[in-house]
């Protein structure tokens, strides 16, 4: 399985992932032209997706579905809660179980937490291989840590630094939005998740949707690379997203 971070951050946030049978879009929050000159730059035609899987409905997440499904019909995978958001047409499958299946990638469905009507995350998987993929939320129930744990690749998102937050020129009420349950993690809370869930079968972590204005690459590394130490933990492959520029090919 191949997963590579297409875009993230509060502009735009599109991940790829393949496996031998399948091709799959994770959010599609980036431009038409901008979503297909990626994929095309990996050999992908957009024809030939299987599925677009919808995490939440903010335009950070959704803004090319409509040019997108216009010109490839690709079926989107949402949860009910979330149709009344859109205002076009397209062909969809409901999310209505713990798990959903596409070709040879079986998915688990993890609610998430955040300021829409409603949110998800998902765990990849096929064959013995897995991929996390959480961001916008503000915290992680604690039911959902064991199917979390050992998993061999994290997209996780460490969206600030709490004092940089603090300290920075957005309203009262938008930075008490961004640190409530239903915002975003912190560079703290994402280091303290990704200490827990990271075990012997870990290879990678990506840093996802990190701020422009309130986070740093350096601040976001080093948080949870303290956090893992401090654990007893390492993982040799940490990247991070970035807003215009794909990541390197992850493969597991």
């Amino acid at each position: 399985m191949k997963v590579i971070v297409l875009s993230s951050g509060s502009k735009g946030n599109t991940t790829y992932i393949e496996t031998k049978n399948a091709k799959i879009l994770i959010d599609i929050g980036n431009s038409y032209k901008y979503v297909v000159e990626k994929l095309k730059g990996l050999n992908v035609e957009p024809n030939n997706l299987d599925a677009i899987l919808i995490t939440h409905t903010h335009s950070d997440h959704v803004k090319g579905l409509k040019v997108f499904y216009k010109k490839h019909h690709t079926k989107v995978y949402i949860t009910s809660k979330m149709l009344p958001d859109f205002d076009y047409e397209f062909n969809y499958e409901l999310i209505d179980s713990d798990n959903i299946k596409i070709k040879d990638l079986s998915i688990d469905i993890i609610k998430t937490s955040h300021d829409t009507n409603d949110s998800i995350g998902f765990i990849v998987n096929n064959n013995d291989s897995s991929i996390v993929y959480i961001t916008d939320t503000g915290y992680i129930n604690r039911k959902y840590f064991e199917i979390l744990k050992n998993r061999n690749v994290y997209i996780m998102e460490s969206n600030h630094d709490i004092e940089m937050l603090n300290n920075s020129s957005y309203p009262y009420e938008t930075r008490k939005r961004i640190l409530s349950d239903k915002g975003h993690l912190s560079n703290y809370d994402s280091s303290k998740y990704l200490a827990e869930f990271t075990g012997k079968n870990t290879k990678c972590i990506m840093l996802a949707h990190l701020s422009e204005e309130n986070n740093t690459e350096s601040l976001a590394l080093n948080t949870l690379l303290d956090r893992l130490n401090s654990e007893g933990k390492k993982v040799d492959n940490i990247i991070i997203a970035h807003q215009n520029k794909e990541t390197e090919v992850v493969e597991v």
